[in-house]
């Protein structure tokens, strides 16, 4: 990434740490942190939801697959692109991380593609809810730019939508 690019990403890093960095939310963050790690809290969602609804038992274990398929995307980007994390002095790192890579937000990826599917089981629009505030909380920990968890975001749609395609093929009824 330019230089130019990177001082623009940084100073909105700067700017969501310096209105949002305060201690209640930095709580909620870190708790949503360790929620998303490894998709771990979507996947259980995934997994409660086939335990509980026996008839669509099948469309939520598919759905569970999505959500760890977008995960699985996002750590495969990760590697090929290898970005490193926020490492300016004036981004405020608040929580550890399974790695030093940072694009794209691998939590935006997996919380986008389960708002997706999980929403479309559920029959309400989860992605408004659930999206912006999982994003929002990986700048808030300056753990990512700006770009990586816009970029998760789209590539956690677009797998979903591929897993609702493939689903619909192979006879799921959502």
């Amino acid at each position: 990434m330019p230089e130019s690019d990177r001082t623009l990403e940084v100073r909105a890093l700067n700017a969501v740490q310096d209105a949002a960095a305060r201690p209640p939310l930095v709580r909620v963050a870190r708790g949503m942190s360790l929620f998303g790690e490894h998709a771990g809290g979507w996947l259980a969602i995934g997994l409660l939801g086939a335990a509980v609804d026996r008839s669509r038992r099948r469309d939520w274990l598919i759905a569970a697959a999505g959500v760890a398929a977008a995960h699985g995307a996002s750590i495969a980007v990760k590697r090929v692109v290898r970005r490193p994390r926020p490492q300016d002095p004036s981004v405020r790192v608040l929580v550890g991380t399974p790695s030093r890579l940072s694009f794209p937000s691998a939590h935006t990826t997996s919380t986008t593609a389960a708002a997706v599917l999980y929403g479309r089981l559920l029959g309400r629009p989860l992605v408004p809810a659930l999206v912006p505030p999982m994003a929002l909380s990986r700048l808030v920990l300056g753990v990512h730019y700006p770009s990586d968890v816009v970029v998760g975001s789209v590539l956690g749609a677009i797998v979903a939508l591929g897993s609702r395609r493939l689903g619909r093929r192979r006879g799921v009824s959502r």
